[in-house]
């Protein structure tokens, strides 16, 4: 019998982060979703840029990692333009009557799942995309070997509430991967606090014409959960066999954890 999505009572007098700004909980989405309209048709190019290309080997070894193979359902959450749906699908395969392999890329956010969707199309691959919101997801329980959410995680009101539901949705002895920013080596704090906060910004001005939005991005990293933190809060979602690989110095993290 199928349960019924995680939900929670949350008061409008609730406050949250929105970066270093403090905001009503019922304001992040909306702030959150102008920022993702605003950057979507520059967001690869910010990323290669951003990150001197390396985001590209940060997420194929999140696939390595994940285990999965021909026949396996994955899901992408706030998956964005699908570079993680795209690498998933040729591990999978496409569904048909002699393979049930499937990926299905979701993002809240419409501008980011139409970025996403067209890149689908135009490299000829048949993958569902679904506009939701990780912390109600549309699925049954029990429905993926994976659920992966890949620079999203910091950028949800609840993130309790998200993890919840991507353990909800997973089989037993499926696997969530969380890839995000994280908490970087401390030797090299003071230079990459420079980098988000003096560079990221003018890049952002630069190339996507948004200054205010790579400030905010800049911002929400550091208010992300650190390593240690957000593989507590994996436990406390319910995931067993939680453990993180520090990727670049720890500039990225990926965690990852089983549905027990």
């Amino acid at each position: 019998m199928q349960n019924k999505p995680q939900t929670s009572e949350h008061s409008d007098h609730h406050t949250t982060h929105f970066g270093f700004e403090t905001v009503a909980e019922h304001e992040k989405q909306k702030k959150v979703g102008e920022v993702f309209h605003s950057v979507a048709q520059k967001y690869d190019i910010m990323n290669d840029v951003m990150s001197a290309g390396l985001h590209r080997i940060w997420k194929r070894f999140t696939v390595d990692v994940s285990g999965v193979g021909q026949g396996d359902k994955v899901l992408d959450i706030a998956g964005g333009s699908g570079d993680l749906s795209k690498l998933f699908a040729k591990k999978v395969g496409t569904q048909s009557a002699h393979n049930p392999g499937q990926v299905i890329l979701t993002d809240i956010n419409a501008s980011m799942l139409g970025v996403g969707r067209d890149r689908m199309i135009d490299a000829g691959l048949t993958i569902p995309a679904a506009q939701c919101n990780a912390e109600f997801l549309p699925f049954a329980d029990n429905s993926f070997n994976c659920v992966t959410v890949a620079f999203g995680l910091r950028n949800m009101t609840h993130k309790e509430a998200a993890l919840k539901e991507m353990q909800r949705v997973l089989k037993p002895g499926g696997r969530l991967l969380v890839l995000e920013f994280s908490k970087v080596w401390q030797p090299l704090e003071k230079l990459y606090d420079s980098y988000s906060f003096k560079l990221l910004p003018k890049l952002g001005k630069w190339i996507a014409k948004d200054e205010p939005s790579y400030r905010y991005l800049a911002e929400s990293i550091r208010m992300h959960p650190d390593q240690e933190t957000l593989k507590t809060m994996m436990h406390e979602a319910g995931f067993g066999k939680v453990d993180y690989y520090n990727l670049t110095a720890g500039v990225v993290a990926l965690h990852k954890g089983v549905k027990v």
